[in-house]
């Protein structure tokens, strides 16, 4: 007898590409000037137990933040083959909470993966799988009401940097 259980089960994701005509430098930059980076100050407030203090920081951010970015085109060099890409984590702690209690296994995808990187032609690509499709596959209604509204806040913000 074993005292645990495996359940796999197959999900259906979109995958969203924006080209941009923009060189990859220009993109990248609009996109973090457009995002901040999240201030780890806050979540250090909820390490402390801070949680008012937390909430009201929380609450006085914008609808997305980047969490955090890795150089995934450096990375590469092991290959001899540098390239520009970035992949970042997008999202809000606040809008992962609206999630996550109702369905703790959201916290999966909160924050949202994007990655930005250039193309043979030297433009700016960015992709990433469409948040509804993510968190529809927990069945709750609650959760994709957030998703949906983190579709349209994805989107504008990346459509604005590809712009």
């Amino acid at each position: 007898m074993t005292d645990f259980s495996i359940t796999p089960r197959k999900i259906e994701i979109e995958h969203i590409r924006i080209a941009s005509a923009k060189p990859f430098a220009v993109a990248k930059a609009s996109l973090e000037r457009a995002l901040p980076q999240l201030d780890p100050g806050v979540l250090a407030l909820l390490r402390d137990g801070q949680t008012k203090r937390a909430r009201k920081a929380l609450e006085r951010l914008p609808a997305l933040s980047i969490f955090d970015s890795r150089d995934h085109g450096g990375l590469l060099q092991i290959a001899d083959r540098r390239r520009n890409a970035v992949q970042y984590d997008i999202g809000n702690p606040l809008t992962a909470s609206r999630m996550t209690r109702h369905q703790l296994p959201a916290a999966l995808y909160a924050p949202l993966r994007v990655v930005l990187y250039e193309n043979d032609a030297g433009q700016a690509i960015f992709e990433y799988d469409l948040p509804s499709s993510l968190f529809g596959q927990f069945g709750d209604e609650r959760v994709a009401a957030v998703a949906s509204e983190l579709d349209a806040s994805l989107k504008r913000a990346l459509v604005d940097a590809a712009s």
